[in-house]
């Protein structure tokens, strides 16, 4: 199920409390964020704010620190603490009824606020973009003006990251919005919503999949397999076809998880999202906002 253009009013009001919701938890963390607070509970904190305001994470609340771009998530007995100089990336969504917002904010935890100017690269492109949204701009346009500004901030952007639009229980909808002139094809669409995310870098520009996967996602109905704990698989497809994460079955027994995650996964069932790492471990700096193309013009959703 697709959400690609013009929103009813009913759906767009509760896109509205769903950006709502998930700047609560995202402004939540960013004053809670501070060394030695555990990675595990940060994230979990924000995913409480989002379920007691009436809706749910359209994917694990992530807490990326330093070189790491995205998709770090927290295993269920994850105790890694943030530490002093962290540059830490907080990324949080809400979706209610499969209407979905994802944000994100940078946060720098250096006494000497160090990372100061990769952040702001990163939040100046972010504005930079959005000024410029209009129906039928073109992607590759906007991505140009991103790596504009960020390189002028004397960074790279990571061109093999981008924005995304948003659809109904679809976290990743078309079109793609990239950091850079990379090649891509598509424009905006009147009464879309989309998200759009600059990282900006002091490395090469480009992440890599490295570490263990903590985020997956149902892709397909599986084979039969007496391998597959149906219990597990059908709390799994519970998520319509959302992401998720590890910890979020610990009511579960272990073993059947772990052996179900393990088959669909060989099947090619289940999709994993390890961390993305910045290829030379350069730090990253990075901000998200979710956005309704409306008759009125961009709105922010996230603000």
């Amino acid at each position: 199920m697709f959400l690609r253009v013009n929103p009813t009013p009913t759906e767009l009001e509760t896109l509205r409390e769903c950006g709502r919701i998930a700047s609560k938890a995202r402004s939540w963390a960013g004053k809670e964020i501070k060394p030695g607070y555990l990675l595990r509970e940060l994230q979990e904190g924000m995913e409480t704010i989002i379920r007691e305001a009436g809706a749910m994470p359209p994917f694990p609340a992530q807490t990326s620190r330093n070189s790491i771009g995205a998709h770090y998530c927290s295993a269920p007995s994850d105790n890694t603490r943030f530490e002093e100089n962290d540059l830490v990336k907080i990324d949080v969504g809400a979706h209610i009824d499969g209407l979905i917002v994802d944000s994100g904010v940078s946060v720098d935890l250096s006494n000497d606020q160090r990372w100061s100017t990769l952040i702001s690269a990163a939040s100046d492109a972010l504005d930079a973009a959005i000024d410029m949204c209009a129906p039928n701009v073109d992607v590759e346009d906007i991505g140009e003006r991103v790596q504009q500004v960020i390189t002028s901030a004397g960074f790279n952007p990571i061109f093999n990251l981008t924005g995304h639009g948003l659809g109904k229980w679809t976290l990743h909808d078309s079109p793609q919005i990239p950091n850079a002139r990379i090649g891509l094809k598509g424009s905006l669409k009147a009464g879309s919503i989309f998200a759009i995310e600059p990282f900006a870098t002091s490395g090469k520009g480009y992440v890599e999949d490295k570490g263990k996967p903590e985020v997956f996602m149902l892709e397909r109905k599986p084979k039969p397999s007496n391998k597959i704990d149906l219990e597990t698989l059908k709390t799994i497809q519970s998520w319509n076809g959302l992401p998720i994460a590890r910890r979020y079955f610990n009511n579960l027994p272990k073993k059947p998880l772990e052996r179900t995650l393990k088959e669909l996964i060989k099947q090619g069932a289940l999709r994993q999202y390890p961390p993305l790492v910045e290829v030379s471990n350069a730090q990253i700096g990075w901000k998200e906002h979710s956005i309704y193309l409306g008759p009125n013009g961009t709105e922010v959703l996230t603000a």
